[in-house]
């Protein structure tokens, strides 16, 4: 017999069952079924604890749960108190990823800081029932984009304003240097190589060799015959590739504010970093049906899904897992 496991199922629920005073019921081993319930239960609760753990709960409050499971328990019929009991178990998440999650990514490793868990309760329920809000749902986008941009920036410009002062000299100097541009975004390039083919656009795929240092000279990222969607990348990348034409090979450097910004995508890049690339563009496929569809990740390494197979994503992925639905109309070309 397969072993059932209730506790994974009942995972979110149970983190919000409420304590009313009922107390763990007396086993009564009167038949078969009986034991077997009581089994269950005993197989159960060995895994119990470690799943408090996982969800951050006191387990010296372990009658306090056993009450609030039985009283959940009891209860899930009643569609009123099982709506309430899905409420709070949001609710707890909702207060673990703003403390673990959201406050990390805006304040960084200032502990001091928080987002208003009010606030953002307030907006939450005034959202969930359609009236009340302050604000329209594509404002509160524009604010969380902008916003917590903005405090980010502040935020680590007090620990890192140094290697700001730093990248912001290094760019001015660079940009004096014989055979650097500044093209769009502020990025700066120079040509090593001349190249005489196409120029991709941002809706196309290329294949490039590459190599990521910091204005130190340390290598943070390296591939050869990489593949990548030149709209998928940090922007000062995209902006110089649609520059770019196949065959060439140029270093390429792109300031923090068309980088990674405030953010600090691994440990080898402190926030307000300037990139150095040196970038060999070796052909590229041109598609002319593109979707995009991107989330905030941690910086590692992606897959990149293709109706046609799948890409290995490189560092320069670090804002964004990207993936790409397209019909091609050529193969890689040189």
């Amino acid at each position: 017999m397969k072993k059932i496991y209730l506790l994974a199922a009942m995972a979110i629920a149970v983190a919000g069952f409420t304590a009313c005073g009922n107390s763990a019921p007396k086993e009564n081993l009167k038949s078969d079924v009986d034991s077997l319930s009581y089994a269950f239960g005993i197989d159960q609760g060995q895994s119990v604890k470690q799943y408090l753990q996982q969800m951050q709960i006191d387990t010296a409050y372990i009658d306090e749960f056993i009450k609030g499971m039985n009283d959940g328990a009891k209860s899930a019929d009643d569609k009123k108190r099982a709506a309430y009991n899905a409420g709070i178990g949001v609710g707890m998440q909702m207060d673990m990823i703003i403390k673990k999650q959201i406050n990390h990514q805006i304040f960084g490793e200032d502990s001091t800081k928080s987002v208003s868990l009010d606030n953002f309760l307030a907006g939450f329920s005034a959202s969930a029932k359609g009236h009340g809000q302050k604000m329209t749902v594509e404002q509160a986008r524009e604010v969380e984009q902008k916003t917590s941009k903005a405090i980010q920036m502040k935020t680590a410009e007090k620990t890192y304003g140094a290697n700001k002062k730093k990248s912001d000299a290094y760019m001015a100097a660079n940009a004096k240097k014989e055979g650097v541009k500044t093209i769009g975004q502020g990025v700066q390039v120079k040509e090593l190589k001349a190249g005489s083919g196409a120029t991709p656009k941002a809706s196309d795929v290329v294949k490039i060799n590459y190599v990521g240092k910091t204005i130190d000279g340390k290598v943070f990222d390296q591939r050869d015959g990489a593949t990548m969607p030149v709209g998928g990348v940090i922007p000062g990348f995209t902006e110089a590739l649609t520059k770019m034409p196949v065959g060439a090979k140029w270093e390429i450097t792109i300031p923090y504010t068309a980088g990674y910004g405030a953010e600090q995508p691994s440990p080898d890049l402190k926030p307000f970093s300037t990139l150095i690339f040196t970038v060999e563009l070796l052909g590229m496929r041109r598609l002319h049906k593109v979707s995009l569809l991107c989330h905030r990740v941690s910086p590692v390494c992606k897959k990149l899904r293709l109706n046609k197979g799948s890409m290995s994503l490189p560092f320069l992925y670090g804002r964004a897992s990207t993936v790409i639905h397209f019909h091609d109309d050529g193969e890689l070309f040189s």
